[in-house]
């Protein structure tokens, strides 16, 4: 089955590509759209952008998110339609249908109401569902493409610094019209999803990037590619204060390998100087596959 799967893939990579891209849109609207009815739309929290601005009239007036969601979206859409090449563009409408149609007929409870519960899963939930959204190459249109015509024709302004303004002032309206309370768990859930979506687009992965600065620079590397099965780069770096160039190593390697790694580094220099970060996503032999 997973042979036939491998090879059916191979044998079409655009179709392939298509049906993984619709499939992570599909799956990010039901995940997005359900996040209103069970956290969000009854405990009053508008996140932001076109979907905030709906929340606070569905406080109002009692009008549907979704539907108003849609309607504010139809202009931008027109407006923007020509900038975002046609693949993208065809995809955030389909993108920004589904989240919008589900947001209004998933026939789901609220599970609390409790608004800061509301807003913790809430933003999970949301930031996971847009993010699958964005893997998928698609925008659920709304304030973002606001920025980027605005960028576009003010170089000087950033798309995030717009994007951050206009959460601002939705969250502010909401703090007037909707109360304090309930604009201040807005910002918590803007915040959690603008972070769990970040984490879906760039990955889970727990990959470790270390720069090793040592005078026993080879011994270290060829210990690392020996017994660690380790590709090792050599970075040329000069020394600010005493202008010696010396060779940086750099690794990539797993959460599980890092003491392996330190021990062969105290074993080898217990005076090497090291830096170990974050590896949001590494793309190549022995880790992750280039997704087309």
């Amino acid at each position: 089955m997973v042979k036939s799967v491998r090879s059916a893939i191979s044998r079409h990579p655009a179709a392939a590509e298509r049906f993984f891209s619709y499939s992570q849109i599909l799956l990010g609207a039901i995940i997005a759209g359900a996040a209103y009815p069970l956290f969000m739309t009854p405990n009053h929290i508008a996140p932001g952008g076109i979907t905030g601005i709906a929340t606070i009239l569905n406080h109002l007036m009692g009008w549907r998110v979704g539907a108003v969601s849609l309607i504010l979206n139809i202009p931008l859409f027109l407006i923007s339609f020509r900038a975002m090449g046609r693949i993208f563009a065809f995809r955030s409408i389909i993108a920004t249908l589904l989240f919008t149609l589900f947001i209004d007929i998933l026939p789901l409870q609220p599970m609390t109401h409790d608004p800061l519960l509301g807003a913790l899963y809430g933003g999970v939930m949301l930031g996971a569902g847009l993010g699958l959204i964005m893997r998928g190459g698609a925008t659920t249109g709304g304030s973002d493409m606001i920025a980027r015509m605005v960028h576009k024709r003010f170089q000087f302004i950033s798309t995030g610094s717009f994007l951050f303004a206009i959460d601002c002032a939705v969250v502010i309206s909401a703090g007037f019209l909707i109360g304090t309370s309930e604009a201040l768990y807005a910002l918590i859930n803007i915040f959690l999803s603008a972070k769990v979506m970040d984490t879906v687009i760039v990955g889970f992965s727990s990959n470790k990037a270390c720069f090793v600065m040592s005078a026993r620079w080879q011994e270290i590397a060829d210990r690392v590619m020996r017994d660690m099965d380790r590709g090792v780069t050599l970075l040329t770096a000069r020394g600010a204060y005493t202008g010696t160039e010396r060779p940086t190593l750099l690794c990539v390697i797993s959460r599980s390998e890092i003491m392996t790694f330190k021990r062969i580094l105290h074993e080898e220099d217990e005076n090497a100087f090291v830096i170990i970060v974050e590896a949001h996503e590494a793309i190549g032999d022995g880790f992750s596959v280039m997704e087309k």
